[in-house]
């Protein structure tokens, strides 16, 4: 499996988790339609915040790259939002309940 974590902090990040949690089931419907999507989790920090998606393989965590960076500019309304930091790699242990 492959995870992306996208890593906001500075100006508009706070902004970022608080359109995620206003439309949950639209990132829900739009990340969990990635073919080989896995899990997604967004994580609110007193500066912002990660997100953290794992799928099968890169291609379905560049997509997911792809989805979110369209959700948050499209819902940002032209308000400033600095870019997040994104690391990724191939996962050593993935399990869930």
């Amino acid at each position: 499996m492959h995870a992306v974590v996208r890593s906001y902090s500075g100006e508009g990040a706070s902004m970022v988790f608080d359109l995620v949690e206003k439309d949950a089931e639209e990132v829900k419907s739009l990340l969990g339609s990635i073919p080989g999507f896995v899990s997604y989790t967004a994580i609110r920090t007193a500066g912002g915040g990660v997100t953290v998606t794992v799928c099968e393989d890169q291609t379905g965590t560049d997509e997911s790259s792809k989805r979110a960076a369209g959700f948050v500019k499209e819902r940002s309304e032209g308000r400033m939002i600095d870019p997040p930091t994104i690391s990724e790699g191939d996962t050593s242990l993935h399990f869930g309940s």
